[in-house]
C-alpha cells in the first residue's frame, strides 16, 4: 500500500499536466530551464492547472477565429531569473517576449525562435547571453523590436535578419559582435527607426546603402567599432534630427559636409585618427580630397595651360615675366586701397571738423559716413540715439502683445538673483509670460546680443523654456519667456521657504522629471544650432509644468548678461513693473541654498570655460538631490560635506539602500530597482574624471530604457 500511493500522485500529476494546453506545456519546459528564482516570479506556474493565462509574466488574447485563449506575452523582465534558455519551441502564438536584466547564460536557440513565427519583440538586454545570433531570426517575418543589448553575443550579423523587413529596432549594443554588416543592409531594412550597434567589434566598411534608412529616429549609435574607410556621403541623406555617432573606429579620409552630417560638431568624430577635414582640426591632405576634375589631361598634353611648348619641365612652372606680372599687379592694388582708405580717413575727419564748427551737417550724415564704412559707425550695430525708440522684438511670429500692453499689464516679483529679476507678468487678455530684466549699459555691445538672443531664440525643445521675444535700449534690457506654472524642481524637491504643508514627489513624477532633463540637455549638447553648454544646471533652473514635465531655463544668460551690463541689477519702477516681495514668490528662480558650487565639476577650478561635462556632472548631482531628497550640502555630525561626497560615503561604510534614499522613496519597495539604477546613472555623471562620464544622450537613452520596464 505504502508503494501505491506514490505511484499514485504521480499519475495525478501527469494526468494534471495533460490538462494544461499545449502553450502552458511550452511555459512549463521553459520553466524547468530555470536554475533560481530568488523573487518567486514562477511560483504560480501550477502544472495542475488547465490554464496559463493567469500565470504571473503571461499574457493571453482570444483567437477570432476559435476564440480560444492563446498565450501572446511573455514578460518577466527583472526578476533575477538564473537560467538557460530550453532548445524547444516557446507558444506557437507568442508575439512578445521581454526576459531583460536577468541572468540568463548560454546561447539563443534557433528552437526556441522557429517555433514562435508570429514573434513582434524579443527583448533579452541585460542578460549575459553568448555565442552566434541563431539564422532562425530570419524566419520572424512579424519582429519589429530586436533588443539583445548588453549580453555577450559573438560572431557575425546573420544575412538573414535581412527578412525580417519590419524591423523598427535593431538594438545589439554592448556584445562581441564581429565582422561587416551583410549587403543589402540599409536596401531590406528599411523600417527601421531606431540602430544602435555601439560597442562591438563590426568591421569593413560603413554600407552605403545606411542612407536610405530614411525613417531612423534619434541616434544612428556605430560607435565604438572597428568600422573602416571613408565615411560615405549617403550618411547625410538620413533625416537631419539624425544623430548620427561614428566615434572611435578606424574611419579615414575628409568627412562629408551635407544634410545630416552637416554642421555636426567634432564629438560625433573623435577616435578615428584618419578622418580630416571640418569639424575636426585635422586638416586634409590635397592626396585625401576628392577630385574635382578626374579626367585631366597628361603632362604632356599642349592645351595644358602653363605647357606650351611641350619642353621637359618648362609646363610645371611659371615664366620669370608672368612672376614680376603678378607681382606688379599686387603692389599697384595694395597702392590703391591704400588711397581709397586715406580719402575716407580724410573726410572722416573733415566731417568731424565741419561739424564742430557748426557746419550744417544733414540728418544723414556726410557722405563719406555712409559710403565709406572704414572708419564710421556702424548705425545698425550701435543704436546710439536711437536706442530709446526700439521696440519689442518678437523672436516668435505667433507673438500677440506688444511693448506698451507689456508694460502697462500687472506684474509680481518670481524671483531675485545676481543675473537680474524676474517677473510674472499678467497681461490684459490674461496671457501670462516671465520677463527677465538684465543689466543698464553695454549699449555697444547691441549687435552682439542680438545675434546670441537670436540664436538661442530658435532652440526649441518640449523641455527647455522657449524665450519669446527681448527688448534692448541704454538702461533696459528685457527678455521675454513662457511662463512655467509650478515653480522649480528645488521646490518640489524640498518644499517652498516658509510652507507649512509639503508633498514630496512620487517616483514616478521624480523619474519624468529625470528623463525629461537629460533630453533636453542631450538637445542642448548635440542637436541645438550651437552645440551649447548651459553651465549652470541646478534644481532651481528647472522649472516644472502643469503636469510636472520639466522645462530647461537659463540656458545662455549667463552671457548675454554680460554682453548687457556688468553690476547685478537693481529694481527699478523704470518699466513700470510692480514691485512684490520675494515671500510670495513662486520660488521658481530664486536659490533656495547658496551652496552653488556643489554643483560645479572639480575641474571647474581649474580653468573658467565651461564644457558639456560640466554639464553633466551637474545633472548627476540633480539626480542624487532626487534620489536622497537632501540639499546639496550635508551635514554629517560636525562635519559638512556635498552631497556627492556624502553619497560616496555612505557606499564606502556599505549603508543600507533605506539609508540612501528619500524616505518617501523608501517606501515603495516594488521600484527599489529602478531607484538604485538611477543612483548608478548618477555616480557616473559626477565621477571625478571628466573623461570617464558619460554623454547626457547616453544618459537619456538608459533612462528611456529603465523607465520602459516598468
Amino acid at each position: 500500500m505504502a508503494l501505491r500511493l506514490p505511484l499514485l500522485l504521480l499519475l495525478l500529476a501527469a494526468a494534471a499536466a495533460d490538462a494544461l494546453t499545449p502553450d502552458g506545456q511550452a511555459l512549463l519546459a521553459f520553466k524547468a530551464a530555470v536554475v533560481q528564482d530568488p523573487t518567486g516570479a514562477l511560483a504560480n506556474w501550477d502544472a495542475t492547472a488547465a490554464d496559463p493565462c493567469a500565470w504571473n509574466g503571461v499574457a493571453c488574447s482570444a483567437s477570432d477565429a476559435t476564440q480560444t485563449r492563446r498565450v501572446v506575452a511573455l514578460s518577466l523582465p527583472r526578476k533575477r531569473l538564473v537560467a538557460a534558455l530550453p532548445a524547444a519551441p516557446l507558444p506557437s502564438s507568442l508575439r512578445h517576449l521581454n526576459l531583460r536584466s536577468n541572468r540568463l547564460f548560454g546561447s539563443v536557440p534557433g528552437e526556441l525562435l522557429s517555433g514562435s513565427p508570429a514573434l513582434q519583440s524579443l527583448v533579452l538586454y541585460g542578460n549575459e547571453l553568448g555565442g552566434p545570433l541563431p539564422e532562425e531570426l530570419g524566419g520572424l517575418a512579424f519582429l519589429q523590436i530586436l533588443d539583445l543589448s548588453s549580453n555577450a553575443l559573438n560572431g557575425s550579423l546573420p544575412a538573414s535578419i535581412l527578412k525580417c523587413r519590419r524591423l523598427r529596432t535593431l538594438a545589439l549594443a554592448r556584445n562581441n559582435l564581429t565582422g561587416p554588416l551583410p549587403d543589402g543592409f540599409g536596401a531590406e531594412l528599411a523600417a527601421l527607426e531606431r540602430l544602435d550597434l555601439s560597442f562591438n567589434g563590426f568591421s569593413g566598411a560603413v554600407p552605403e546603402d545606411i542612407g536610405n534608412l530614411s525613417r531612423l529616429q534619434g541616434t544612428v549609435d556605430l560607435s565604438h567599432n572597428h568600422f573602416s574607410g571613408r565615411i560615405p556621403a549617403s550618411l547625410g541623406r538620413l533625416p537631419e534630427k539624425v544623430y548620427i555617432d561614428l566615434t572611435y573606429n578606424n574611419l579615414s579620409g575628409p568627412i562629408p559636409q551635407n544634410g545630416a552630417l552637416e554642421n555636426r560638431g567634432p564629438t560625433a568624430f573623435i577616435g578615428n585618427p584618419g578622418l580630416c577635414g571640418p569639424p575636426l582640426k585635422n586638416p586634409c591632405s590635397p592626396d585625401a580630397m576628392p577630385s574635382s576634375n578626374p579626367s585631366l589631361p597628361n603632362d604632356g598634353d599642349s592645351s595644358t595651360p602653363g605647357a606650351a611648348g611641350g619642353g621637359k619641365g618648362k609646363g610645371k612652372g611659371l615664366g620669370k615675366i608672368a612672376v614680376v606680372a603678378i607681382v606688379l599687379s599686387d603692389v599697384v592694388g595694395i597702392l590703391i586701397i591704400a588711397l581709397i582708405f586715406f580719402y575716407c580717413y580724410w573726410r572722416a575727419v573733415s566731417s568731424k571738423d565741419r561739424k564742430e564748427l557748426g557746419a550744417v551737417a544733414g540728418s544723414k550724415g556726410s557722405r563719406c559716413g555712409k559710403d565709406c564704412g572704414c572708419f564710421s559707425r556702424d548705425e545698425s550695430g550701435t543704436p546710439s540715439e536711437h536706442a530709446e525708440q526700439y521696440d519689442l522684438v518678437a523672436l516668435d511670429q505667433e507673438l500677440r502683445f506688444d511693448l506698451d500692453e507689456l508694460l502697462k499689464a500687472s506684474a509680481f516679483v518670481l524671483g531675485k538673483s545676481g543675473i537680474g529679476i524676474v517677473y510674472k507678468v499678467v497681461l490684459e487678455d490674461g496671457l501670462t509670460v516671465a520677463v527677465r530684466r538684465l543689466g543698464e549699459g553695454g549699449l555697444q555691445r547691441f549687435k552682439e546680443f542680438q545675434t546670441e538672443v537670436e540664436a538661442i531664440g530658435k532652440v526649441r525643445h518640449p523641455n527647455i523654456v522657449t524665450l519669446r521675444a527681448y527688448y534692448w535700449s541704454f538702461d533696459e534690457k528685457l527678455l521675454i519667456y513662457d511662463y512655467i506654472p509650478n515653480g522649480s524642481l528645488s521646490a518640489a524637491i524640498h518644499g517652498k521657504p516658509r510652507t507649512m504643508t509639503f508633498t514630496p514627489l512620487p517616483w514616478e513624477a521624480r523619474l519624468k522629471i529625470m528623463k525629461g532633463v537629460a533630453k533636453g540637455m542631450s538637445f542642448l549638447h548635440e542637436f541645438s544650432p550651437k552645440k551649447y553648454v548651459h553651465g549652470d544646471l541646478r534644481p532651481n533652473n528647472v522649472l516644472l509644468g502643469t503636469n510636472m514635465e520639466p522645462y530647461i531655463s537659463d540656458f545662455g544668460l549667463g552671457r548675454l548678461a554680460n554682453i548687457a551690463g556688468a553690476s547685478p541689477i537693481a529694481q527699478s519702477d523704470r518699466v513700470g513693473l510692480e514691485k512684490a516681495q520675494s515671500q510670495q514668490s513662486d520660488a521658481s528662480v530664486s536659490p533656495l541654498v547658496s551652496k552653488g558650487s556643489c554643483y560645479q565639476a572639480p575641474e571647474a577650478l581649474k580653468t573658467l570655460i565651461p564644457s558639456q561635462k560640466w554639464d553633466v556632472y551637474s545633472y548627476g548631482v540633480v539626480l542624487l538631490e532626487m534620489i536622497t531628497g537632501r540639499l546639496p550640502a550635508v551635514l554629517l555630525e560636525t562635519m559638512q560635506m556635498d552631497l556627492v561626497q556624502w553619497v560616496q560615503f555612505c557606499i564606502e561604510d556599505k549603508k543600507p539602500s533605506a539609508h540612501v534614499l528619500d524616505p518617501f522613496l523608501a517606501r515603495d519597495s516594488e521600484r527599489e530597482d529602478e531607484m538604485i539604477a538611477v543612483l548608478k546613472i548618477a555616480l557616473a555623471c559626477v565621477q571625478a574624471n571628466p573623461e570617464r562620464r558619460p554623454s547626457l544622450r547616453h544618459v537619456a537613452e538608459t533612462l528611456e530604457r529603465l523607465s520602459g520596464s516598468s
